[in-house]
């Protein structure tokens, strides 16, 4: 059955839904999963275009089976294209196009704040409906923020106990930075960068510390502390499951967020791992077309439905 034909009853978005993949730890597979996920978009018609924000060692491209793409995000970076459509890249999927990250080791993964503010409006300006962000691993102010600049923030982790821990920090990291860039006063910033340390002198190990602390000082700051906490969410995908217990961790983080952070965590459902899927990887063709009717596949549009039911969040 070809699965571009299947009945995927999903609830229509906003124009321009700008998605955010990321994980606190690499070869999880954020790039396979984003690229499928793009390609499933481009499949309801859709306006797609993804985003290699892997910094310096961008490799979506070849996820998707394009050869040296004429232009990257280097050239809007250093001024060399202003209009941000001029990086888009065909692929070979009808809807699909592709903005190749930067070739550029030297400075491009630090890059300052005025020029991360300067690409977050330019990607505002992309024309497409669903606009994916292919972010790097690890907890990099510059991975953190595009993460937190989207509609709709997307984290992928595997059973693994390493990428478990390195998913927890990566929320921890995202979550207190979401705090500090939103809050107005200087000591509750100052709490918050307190909190980040887990050997502060004031004994703050959670967010409900947090709160706790601010709303004792200032009751009125610690009720809006407590409404960005509240508003903070994301979606989590488990990846290359071998048993059902593996898939349960997903439940597990959630459980974990929502008592420590008081965050809600939509949890999407899990891809199983599948041999099919590394042999597409060799052939660099999106499992989706390489392999439409295995396991990875059913469990993909289960993921992609729950991902198009939840409303999107900033």
């Amino acid at each position: 059955m070809n699965i571009a034909n299947r009945n995927l009853s999903v609830v229509q978005q906003p124009t321009k839904t700008i998605w955010a993949i990321g994980g606190g730890k690499g070869g999880i597979g954020k790039t396979l999963l984003t690229s499928n996920i793009a390609v499933f978009l481009s499949w309801l018609n859709k306006k797609v275009v993804v985003i290699d924000m892997d910094l310096g060692g961008a490799n979506l491209h070849t996820s998707l089976g394009v050869n040296n793409p004429a232009h990257t995000l280097s050239d809007l970076l250093y001024n060399r294209i202003e209009n941000p459509n001029e990086l888009l890249q065909a692929t070979h999927f009808r809807n699909l196009s592709l903005i190749s990250g930067a070739h550029d080791p030297t400075g491009i993964a630090n890059m300052p704040h005025v020029q991360k503010a300067r690409l977050a409006r330019k990607f505002k300006e992309i024309e497409a409906d669903y606009i994916l962000l292919d972010l790097g691993a690890g907890t990099t102010h510059n991975t953190l923020d595009f993460f937190l600049l989207a509609d709709k923030k997307i984290i992928v982790v595997t059973p693994e106990p390493t990428s478990i821990e390195n998913a927890y920090r990566f929320i921890k990291a995202a979550f207190y930075r979401m705090l500090r860039a939103s809050t107005p006063t200087p000591y509750v910033r100052q709490l918050i960068e307190q909190a980040m340390d887990e050997k502060n002198h004031k004994g703050i190990s959670s967010p409900k510390d947090l709160l706790n602390e601010v709303a004792r000082l200032s009751p009125a700051e610690g009720e809006d502390l407590k409404n960005k906490m509240q508003s903070f969410m994301f979606s989590l995908i488990v990846n290359q499951v071998r048993a059902k217990t593996e898939g349960d961790i997903g439940k597990s983080v959630q459980i974990v967020c929502e008592r420590y952070f008081g965050i809600h965590v939509d949890y999407t459902g899990f891809i199983p791992y599948d041999n099919s899927v590394w042999q597409s990887i060799r052939k660099r063709v999106p499992f989706l077309i390489d392999s439409p009717n295995s396991t990875a596949v059913t469990h993909l549009e289960d993921v992609l439905r729950n991902l198009l039911k939840t409303s999107p969040s900033k």
